[in-house]
């Protein structure tokens, strides 16, 4: 029988030698991915990990905790804003202001979770909301931070390395991302991630218990804002250059759509969703550049809708597959790979 003796047993990397296998696959297939497409899907790859760290951030908070955020494009822009002033206003290293300008956003989380204490459902979300839009409005208005004019990154140096290139910023990205995968999935399976979970299923009981409610919400707002934080610092490092409206509700909308569509409560289902939906994001912002599709869109607009128009179908496309994620797999594509993964074991009984 496979019997868990230690809690710590929960937190080992590599459970069996499959898991140790693929595991090294998929390291082999990411240092070798950049050598064998072109130099546009390095940068799809880029994005998509900065999505994934983001997610799985958010995915602590409303999957694990089971509070909403409508307002994490304000710890985004916070991450990106802060790495790129200290890089150039106080000459801080990449290596030290990326964590830096994270933590700055965690104390911003650990300062909105304080209305979590007494608020939920809906009306946690709208607080939250209310945050993200005045953080994006607060530094528009500050010639400090670039104004509406935004930011340019500086050039990436790390010791004798320059990363000029999405190649070469590409390796950097990867190893964070892991890193910050782990370092989630770790944190679940400990004394702090039960308490996330205790507080999500119920938390009155959570409080019975012993689970120390002011301490362990406010924690899982911060935590989320500091991955969030990290993954803006490396944002501005993709673009190369950030202005307030990029970070807008939208911004916030897509990062919750992706944990709904991924799963609720799963690191996996973080990283589905984040590569789905950051995928569809990036081809749907030229729609009519597709082929077939393109055209046939391009003409239905000119009969029946305004062209313009035409750039808003994203919306429809991703509100659409939210709303048959949670109608036919309310645990998202988690939950499909659960039930494939329970077929393909009890094949063909």
């Amino acid at each position: 029988m496979d019997m868990k003796r230690d809690y710590y047993e929960d937190v080992k990397l590599f459970t069996s030698g499959v898991v140790f296998f693929w595991f090294m696959v998929l390291m082999i297939f990411l240092a070798a991915y950049p050598f064998i497409v072109k130099n546009y899907y390095v940068y799809v790859a880029n994005y998509i990990a900065i999505n994934i760290i983001v997610v799985i951030g958010l995915n602590i908070l409303v999957g694990y905790t089971g509070q909403i955020s409508l307002g994490h494009a304000g710890f985004f822009a916070i991450g990106a804003y802060g790495t790129l002033i200290l890089m150039t206003k106080l000459s801080f290293p990449f290596l030290l202001a990326l964590p830096v300008s994270a933590m700055i956003a965690a104390v911003f989380g650990f300062l909105l979770g304080l209305p979590a204490l007494r608020l939920e459902g809906p009306y946690l979300s709208i607080a939250t909301l209310g945050f993200g839009l005045t953080i994006t409005r607060v530094i528009g208005k500050i010639e400090f931070f670039g104004g509406r004019q935004g930011l340019h990154a500086p050039e990436l140096v790390i010791g004798p390395w320059h990363l000029n290139t999405d190649r070469d910023f590409y390796y950097l990205l990867m190893v964070i991302t892991v890193l910050m995968t782990v370092g989630a999935r770790n944190l679940i399976k400990t004394r702090v991630g039960r308490a996330f979970v205790a507080i999500r299923d119920a938390d009155i009981a959570a409080e019975t218990m012993g689970v120390n409610l002011v301490f362990y919400k406010t924690l899982a707002f911060a935590v989320s804002a500091f991955y969030t934080g990290i993954a803006g610092g490396l944002f501005a490092f993709v673009l190369r250059f950030i202005e307030p409206e990029l970070f807008s509700l939208f911004m916030s909308i897509m990062f919750l759509a992706m944990v709904v569509v991924g799963g609720l409560g799963s690191i996996m289902g973080s990283i589905a969703g984040a590569c789905l939906l950051g995928w569809l994001d990036l081809q749907l912002r030229n729609i009519l550049s597709l082929p077939y599709i393109g055209s046939w869109l391009e003409s239905l607009s000119k009969s029946y809708f305004s062209l313009t128009g035409v750039s808003n179908i994203q919306f429809i496309i991703f509100g659409l597959i939210m709303l048959l994620i949670m109608l036919f797999e309310p645990l998202g594509i988690f939950g499909i790979w659960i039930r494939t993964k329970k077929y393909w074991k009890t094949w063909p009984f």
